[in-house]
């Protein structure tokens, strides 16, 4: 783009960027919008999750407006023999729903915010069960982090990774061209519940706030009203992550806490 990067990148990421950048730029189309409100130094990318192929799509965003693609991304990605150890080393961040290895993923989140490194956080932690693609509720971790270190949260909305990729789908859908919509939305105001205990209560109103911001955003792009009521996967009975109809895993990126 033939502007300064405001994020160093080491040998890994920048090969990931040489080899996948062309791939996506042949698979898709860009309609990106909203980098004036990305600030300098650490903050969060709180962003919607549609597709397992939206980390790719959204990172081509991420990299196209001047920031390295950091993810906290599923733990068992990491471990994949060969691959995981190469995602590893681009600065991917690991999670592990519950237990220590959870709490240590949120600290290393906090302590690249602090670092002055942008990551990427998707709050629902799983890609939406909502029937027409809403966000859903989301998890607390982006609120944790960003009362914790003081960052700004950038909403950002995403759409068109279903058309490549349709959610909890392996067959690619690679014609005609997809058009990858993603747009980023000013801070989430939170100022008035910095310096407060870090409550439930909180950090419910933190992250209802997160997730409304995003899905004002993603209406922009659609043209449509979002919903009243955000989807709640635990009161529609299906509260664990990954396949509704399989029982897999989600393996893409997703929410701490």
């Amino acid at each position: 783009m033939g502007r300064d990067r405001y994020e160093k990148r080491g040998w890994s990421l920048t090969l990931c960027v040489i080899v996948l950048r062309p791939l996506l730029t042949l698979l898709t189309r860009r309609s990106f919008h909203g980098a004036e409100h990305l600030p300098r130094g650490g903050f969060v990318f709180a962003a919607n999750h549609i597709s397992h192929a939206d980390p790719l799509l959204f990172a081509h965003f991420v990299n196209d407006t001047g920031y390295s693609p950091h993810f906290l991304a599923k733990a068992s990605v990491l471990k994949v023999p060969v691959i995981g150890r190469f995602i590893r080393s681009t600065g991917q961040i690991a999670v592990q729903r519950g237990g220590a290895e959870a709490a240590q993923a949120y600290r290393d989140a906090v302590l690249a915010v602090r670092g002055g490194t942008s990551v990427i956080v998707y709050p629902e932690g799983t890609i939406t069960r909502d029937p027409d693609l809403w966000p859903m509720i989301g998890r607390t971790g982006v609120a944790r982090i960003a009362l914790e270190t003081g960052c700004p949260v950038i909403p950002c909305a995403q759409w068109g990774a279903h058309e490549l990729l349709p959610p909890y789908s392996k067959r690619l859908h690679p014609l005609p061209r997809k058009l990858n919509r993603v747009q980023a939305g000013p801070p989430v105001d939170l100022a008035d519940l910095r310096g407060r205990p870090v409550t439930a209560e909180v950090l419910r109103l933190a992250t209802d706030r997160i997730m409304g911001a995003i899905a004002d955003q993603l209406g922009e792009i659609r043209g449509l009203t979002p919903p009243a009521r955000r989807y709640d996967p635990r009161r529609r009975g299906d509260p664990q992550p990954g396949n509704p109809r399989s029982g897999e895993a989600d393996q893409a990126p997703g929410g701490a806490g």
